[in-house]
């Protein structure tokens, strides 16, 4: 990355708004520390409102402006591809915002940085179209975000079937299939579902919260010690 770019992307994830440490954007940015900190020395003495100091972290004193879209071929490289597996693997809804966010980008971004969105010879494909696991995932994202209980019919790979009341957690894609956590209170446990063998599913109008030892976050800490 040259020393530019680096500097820009530096200011970039200070715009959050958050307290960053000199260790976690060496790592981010895949530099040493050190460098880190003669950048932001850098960017002091250039004018930018950077205050922090080192063993502690930085942030912006106050938001500045930065022209919002300036990518490097790479970095345009990986929104398309980005997108193209979002619209082929994640959704119907998702894949249209997907091809928004897209289509915004080209109408701004200089002509020589617009062709390689469009001569990107990335794909993603998939060879099994089924209208079915579109509207599953929709169904399940949205239930995730509104924190929704979903009743579902469900077809194990042995054939058992089973009418399910779950409270969903998370979406995880696995190169071919997605499957969705949750807490199922048929079995008074985390479950793992298919969504490609998800039967009928509905979202219920009942909502609930995350409870101690129920959550995704319970979940993961529950995989990572196995």
């Amino acid at each position: 990355m040259r020393r530019a770019d680096r500097l820009f992307q530096i200011v970039q994830i200070l715009r959050n708004k958050r307290l960053v440490t000199a260790k976690t954007l060496a790592e981010r940015l895949e530099v040493s520390e050190r460098t880190i900190y003669r950048d932001i020395q850098d960017l002091s003495l250039s004018g930018v409102p950077v205050e922090g100091e080192a063993g502690v972290g930085y942030m912006l004193r106050h938001s500045i402006d930065i022209p919002p879209i300036m990518f490097t071929s790479d970095e345009i490289e990986a929104l398309v591809v980005g997108a193209r597996m979002v619209k082929t693997w994640a959704g119907t809804e998702l894949g249209y915002s997907a091809q928004s966010a897209l289509d915004k980008i080209t109408a701004v971004i200089p002509a020589e940085l617009r062709t390689k969105i469009e001569d990107s010879k990335l794909f993603s494909l998939r060879f099994s179209q089924r209208q079915d696991l579109d509207v599953n995932l929709d169904i399940c994202r949205k239930a995730i975000d509104d924190k929704r209980l979903l009743q579902m019919g469900y077809c194990r790979a042995d054939g058992e079937q089973s009418l399910r009341r779950i409270r969903p957690l998370g979406l995880y894609f696995w190169g071919n299939v997605w499957t969705l956590v949750g807490w199922c209170e048929l079995r008074d446990d985390f479950r793992n579902f298919r969504l490609d063998r998800i039967q009928s599913i509905q979202s219920e109008n009942a909502t609930f919260i995350d409870i101690e030892g129920q959550s995704l976050q319970d979940f993961i800490k529950r995989m990572t010690c196995m």
